[in-house]
């Protein structure tokens, strides 16, 4: 175990909890003392749990739609079945699916796109609201992105300024309540192929290129000139998460090597 127990009995949900910086986080809360939620769609989350047993961590699994108001529901309603309460949710669900121009983009593309990266954490937002209201306490960390200003994924880049204003508003109407509410805004973020592809779809010559140009600007946009790696998000995350940010409220972090987003 860490010798930092920042989040010791503490019942945190981490969603997105089977893969990426999802499953990054997950880990380190656990390490850190936390009793964690594992919220995810994909039996790959199994994985993630099993690699907490194995270090004595307490976790236990959700498998949800997270894209609908009652998968959020459904999360929320096992987390206080089993733990009794909720100190932290941290929102890790979306991505962008498909790369390209924006008139490229279909109607049908257009809400998948929204489905995807806004509306997992609003759904997520809106049912821990209730149950940390009437604690008079909680913490929020939602994964925006620094994409709200990136090329040939415009879908992606408003759902994820959506987050950000989600960010600030929720921040702003229940201060009071003594919740607190930040996000990260990931850059480009080195990982493993992914388990479960967001387009399974084999890429076009256009789309390879269209992708390769959103490389490029992240690159180029970046001071440091590359890439994170998910432990340097995660480090942000969980710092928000954590009573260490415990005066930062409505902020929105960026984490891309200087890339303000």
């Amino acid at each position: 175990m860490a010798s930092n127990q920042r989040f010791l009995n503490k019942v945190v949900i981490v969603t997105g909890a089977a893969q990426g910086i999802g499953r990054g986080v997950a880990l380190q809360v656990a390490e850190e003392g936390a009793q964690v939620v594992l919220a995810d769609l994909s039996d790959y989350v199994d994985e993630t749990l099993a690699e907490i047993e194995e270090h004595q961590g307490d976790a236990i699994t959700v498998k949800a739609n997270l894209e609908t108001f009652a998968g959020a529901q459904a999360v929320v309603a096992k987390a206080l079945e089993i733990y009794g309460r909720i100190d932290v949710l941290i929102n890790n669900v979306g991505g962008a699916i498909w790369m390209k121009p924006f008139e490229e983009f279909s109607e049908e593309e257009i809400i998948k796109e929204v489905n995807r990266s806004l509306f997992p954490t609003l759904w997520c937002c809106r049912a821990v609201l209730p149950e940390m209201i009437k604690n008079q306490q909680g913490t929020i960390v939602n994964v925006s992105s620094i994409a709200t200003r990136g090329i040939n994924r415009v879908p992606y880049s408003a759902s994820k300024g959506g987050v950000n204003a989600l960010t600030a508003s929720l921040a702003f109407e229940h201060a009071k309540d003594g919740i607190r509410v930040n996000a990260v805004a990931t850059g480009g973020t080195e990982a493993p192929p992914r388990k479960v592809p967001r387009n399974a779809n084999p890429l076009s010559e256009n789309e390879k290129s269209w992708m390769q140009q959103v490389v490029d600007q992240t690159i180029d946009r970046s001071f440091m000139n590359r890439y994170g790696t998910i432990q340097e998000q995660v480090n942000a995350i969980v710092f928000l998460a954590s009573d260490d940010s415990s005066y930062m409220t409505g902020t929105v972090v960026p984490v891309g090597g200087g890339d303000q987003g």
